[in-house]
């Protein structure tokens, strides 16, 4: 999950600490419509996480009943605080699944809690539609691998690596990495992802190392891999790290001979100003940035400002909001009013989003770009979207 700088941390979350239930705007209370939950964190260490969805989703319900609803009647959205646990994202969809009447919820951040949510929802037989979280199982247990119910929005950890290594190959040439990564489950997931596809770009990983979160002194394996001949570093990880990382590869005299590919803010203006000559070149895929060169992508920036203080929105802020206006587009496009025919429609559907066209594959899973910016004279530059398609295990 990506991690958030300090300029994009919310003015306020005063907002998004309990449950509430947005009020219809434009349209009849009284009259039947999309019956919506939103399952993230909204206290707890994530909260800010879940602040920026909340305020993504309740952006996109405002503007849709605004226009009228989903035929004629309102869409309401329910929120549900998990704290970020699997445990409390259960105990909050269960405690929405006892009204009536849902036919989707949105969750959650964490990866570990949108897998808990998964057995949850298929036997409610109500769709769960997950819009940040990136790890690959969730997408294999999906659609064909078991949880007719289950779709995501987002792309993985799976689609990032391999796209970067992609990138790496066919845009810069290189053939030659080591890993250094957080040693965490996204950390090491992605390095083991990459692993996967370094074979078919004719590329290998040299050497693999993996910091702790409290770690300081990155000399002793940056010398080493400044003696294997490598072209880049594979790094997935924490801001505060990759700035220590930057600072001590120019120290040792790396700075424009191993370039960094990944994902860990190398292209964010905080990190770049502390060794430019490192970070220079520097690869990093992100499935949205606020610069995205799309009118509607543009649109919802400022429509987003507007109506939170001119904060800037983060990745799970467009893609709650994308995926509410997503399940309204199912909504109209289905053959009749059950959670089925709904199911059905988001299956089959070919919206047209701000990234691109969004349509599911068999394991329900949004084919989606990566978009990949790199560090040019000292400032992140969009280098454009890339598209790959992964290895399901088992075919």
């Amino acid at each position: 999950m990506p991690v958030l700088t300090r300029r994009q941390i919310h003015l306020g979350l005063a907002s998004a600490v309990a449950s509430a239930t947005l009020p219809h705007i434009g349209c009849a209370a009284d009259k039947p419509g999309l019956k919506l939950g939103l399952v993230v964190p909204l206290s707890g260490p994530s909260a800010r996480f879940g602040g920026f969805a909340s305020h993504g989703a309740e952006l996109a319900v405002k503007q849709i009943n605004a226009a009228g609803g989903v035929n004629g009647a309102p869409i309401t959205l329910t929120r549900g605080d998990s704290q970020g646990t699997p445990v409390e994202s259960v105990s909050a969809a269960r405690r929405m699944l006892a009204d009536t009447g849902y036919q989707a919820i949105l969750g959650d951040i964490a990866s570990s809690a949108t897998i808990a949510l998964q057995p949850v929802m298929e036997d409610a037989k109500v769709i769960l539609l997950n819009a940040a979280s990136s790890n690959p199982d969730i997408t294999y247990k999906a659609g064909a691998g078991g949880y007719k119910w289950s779709f995501r929005s987002y792309p993985t950890d799976e689609l990032r690596a391999k796209v970067v290594v992609q990138y790496g190959a066919e845009k810069r040439g290189f053939t030659r990495y080591s890993a250094l990564s957080v040693d965490s489950d996204y950390g090491r997931g992605a390095i083991a992802f990459s692993k996967k596809y370094l074979p078919d770009y004719k590329s290998e990983l040299v050497s693999e190392d993996y910091y702790k979160d409290d770690e300081t002194d990155f000399r002793p394996v940056l010398s080493r891999i400044r003696s294997l001949n490598v072209q880049a570093i594979l790094m997935y990880g924490l801001p505060d790290a990759t700035r220590l990382i930057g600072r001590q590869m120019q120290e040792i005299g790396l700075a424009g001979k191993v370039f960094l590919m990944g994902s860990a803010e190398f292209t964010y203006p905080d990190t770049i100003k502390m060794a430019p000559r490192v970070f220079e070149g520097a690869i990093e895929a992100q499935a949205w940035a606020p610069d995205v060169a799309n009118p509607r992508s543009q649109q919802f920036v400022a429509d987003y400002k507007t109506d939170y203080g001119k904060e800037v929105p983060n990745v799970h802020s467009y893609t709650h909001w994308e995926a509410v206006h997503l399940l309204a587009a199912a909504a109209k496009a289905a053959k009749g009013p059950g959670n089925e025919d709904l199911r059905d429609a988001l299956a089959g559907i070919n919206y047209d989003g701000a990234t691109g066209t969004i349509r599911f594959d068999a394991h329900h899973q949004a084919e989606l770009p990566m978009f990949i910016y790199q560090v040019v004279n000292g400032k992140g530059a969009e280098q454009g979207a890339f598209t790959a398609k992964v290895q399901y295990p088992n075919g």
